[in-house]
């Protein structure tokens, strides 16, 4: 049983890391997780693995309210023009 946790621990962290491109937030959240998992029963690993998936659903919050702010401000400039 341990030795499954540890490989899908192994796994899931290779999945946040395998992905640079769209990886924002994952290595803050993963040092963030992994020290949390650490301090809280040496769960480091599975800490780094959740701490890197909340990183990036922050990221991507994060990313979509700019693009809604930024659409919101190209609106208000076009109804200035008009």
């Amino acid at each position: 049983m341990k030795a499954q946790l540890i490989a899908v621990l192994v796994a899931s962290s290779l999945a946040c890391v395998a992905a640079p491109a769209s990886a924002k937030g994952c290595a803050k959240g993963a040092v963030v997780g992994g020290v949390a998992g650490h301090v809280a029963g040496h769960h480091g690993l599975l800490g780094a693995a959740a701490g890197c998936a909340v990183g990036k659903h922050r990221a991507k919050k994060a990313e979509q309210q700019d693009q809604a702010r930024q659409q919101e401000q190209q609106r208000v400039a076009q109804r200035k023009q008009s």
